[in-house]
């Protein structure tokens, strides 16, 4: 099945051909046709499958007819976070380019009045945040009763945050004659009851059984002491083939003081969390679309929506609190058929988390072993470790010389004269011993590029089985 089997408009099906794609995901395969023909919908489908185009696309053929009028959107979307609202924006903006839709972005962390201002002109389309949009609406700067189509997307996310209360006194502000879609990788039970209540005879379509991982991702667990967490993620940035990487953290203050610590041992890295300004997040995740960093360090903000191409890695530096979180998380990684790694960092006090995680998505998540490491581990001998083995190796691997020259050179140093030997200074307390620092031995110190020539890391000592 291609794009154009899905009766979407030519002009639509170009616009889809210059972003590259040609085959439409499970998702999209199943959701634009009914989305057309007006059906309320309840989407279902594991993150990094397409949900965002599998109600964008359809939306621009529909809203292509018709007019807009000032403060009355003719559409809504909802998104939990500003990242995500955001990203859906660029989707309508890289696959609407041939129509004449209007949309705005009402997110908090910037100003209104360019917002108010869009909504004055009259949008199609209406990408918003709860908190900002009750804002506008309780200041009588936008009505929603021309509304014809919602979207609800990352339900589950919704309410994990609160916004449900927000989402219900939304719908109950909207026409009852409308389309209504609601997306999510999770359908937990108060969801449900809201979808039961808020859309009409929708027609269900689950692709995968919600909370699944996506098969693209190969997962580890790494069971290690919290005091040894950011030792043992240098040694995987460093030798597990690492292009770009998501750092994951529970806590706002552990992105901030990680982010300094990888700054100082060398790493291109950045980072982001609800503490930020809307301007300086979406500065720091365009640095990192860009390549100018390579390593970002987020908070949950980024767990959800944000589709960035070529991310080969996600660690969960803590084991996140909530098991749906998890499925969110791993899934910056593996997107559009390309493979992933995910590690998820397992303290002693994480035994709890980590077991909700694998009774959600229904499977144990392995232990990282000695069989998945990506680089020779090379164990040092006792030979290896005696002082002056560099030396003994260089002599062994200088070639032979002949016996005439050996003569030659030692006649030489018998003529040199005989160097002053340096006064001995008074003797006296002696000089105490310097303490062995810890970047006495770096990890990246000799050896070829992709090699471990040093022990090995204490979390490979558990075994994999």
């Amino acid at each position: 099945m291609n794009f154009a089997d899905l009766g979407l408009s030519p002009d639509l099906l170009a616009a889809v051909a210059d972003a590259g794609y040609t085959e439409p995901t499970p998702i999209q395969a199943q959701a634009i046709p009914p989305v057309l023909m007006m059906k309320d919908i309840i989407g279902i489908a594991q993150t990094g499958t397409g949900k965002t185009a599998s109600f964008v696309l359809p939306m621009i053929d529909i809203m292509a007819s018709g007019r807009r009028r000032a403060l009355m959107p003719r559409s809504l979307i909802l998104a939990p976070t500003r990242e995500l609202a955001a990203q859906v924006a660029e989707n309508f903006e890289k696959y609407g380019k041939n129509h004449d839709l209007k949309l705005a972005l009402l997110i908090g962390g910037v100003q209104m009045g360019d917002q108010v201002k869009a909504l004055n002109e009259g949008v199609d389309v209406l990408i918003a945040t709860p908190g900002r949009l009750m804002d506008l609406f309780e200041r009588g700067k936008i009505l929603l009763n021309g509304c014809e189509l919602l979207v609800i997307d990352e339900a589950d996310r919704m309410l994990d945050m609160g916004f449900i209360p927000d989402i219900e006194f939304i719908c109950d502000k909207l026409p009852e004659n409308r389309q209504t879609m609601l997306f999510s990788a999770t359908m937990p039970p108060p969801i449900e009851k809201l979808a039961k209540k808020f859309l009409k005879s929708p027609k269900r379509i689950e692709v995968s059984r919600a909370a699944t991982t996506n098969k693209d991702i190969t997962a580890f667990k790494v069971p290690v002491k919290s005091r040894q967490k950011r030792e043992t993620l240098r040694w995987l940035l460093r030798h597990d083939h690492v292009e770009t990487a998501i750092i994951f953290a529970n806590r706002k203050t552990t992105v901030r003081e990680l982010n300094k610590s990888l700054q100082s041992h060398g790493f291109a890295s950045s980072e982001i969390h609800g503490d930020m300004d809307q301007s300086s997040r979406l500065k720091e995740l365009d640095r990192f679309k860009k390549g100018e960093v390579n390593i970002l360090v987020a908070s949950d903000v980024a767990a959800r929506g944000l589709d960035i191409k070529g991310v080969s890695h996600v660690f969960n530096f803590d084991t996140p609190w909530h098991p749906d979180d998890y499925v969110h998380r791993i899934g910056r990684t593996g997107r559009a058929g390309a493979k992933g790694r995910a590690f998820t960092f397992v303290a002693e006090e994480d035994g709890e988390a980590i077991a909700n995680v694998e009774k959600l998505t229904g499977k144990e998540i392995p232990v990282f072993g000695k069989k998945d490491v990506r680089v020779e581990l090379v164990e040092p001998s006792k030979e290896e470790d005696r002082p002056g083995r560099e030396e003994r190796k260089a002599r062994e691997d200088r070639p032979e010389r002949s016996e005439r020259a050996e003569r030659s050179e030692r006649a030489e140093r018998s003529e040199r004269p005989a160097r002053p030997k340096p006064e001995r200074k008074a003797e006296g307390k002696p000089a105490k011993a310097r303490k062995p620092r810890r970047d006495d031995a770096r990890e990246d110190d000799g050896g070829k590029p992709g090699e471990w020539n040093g022990p090995v890391p204490g979390f490979l000592e558990v075994s994999a089985g």
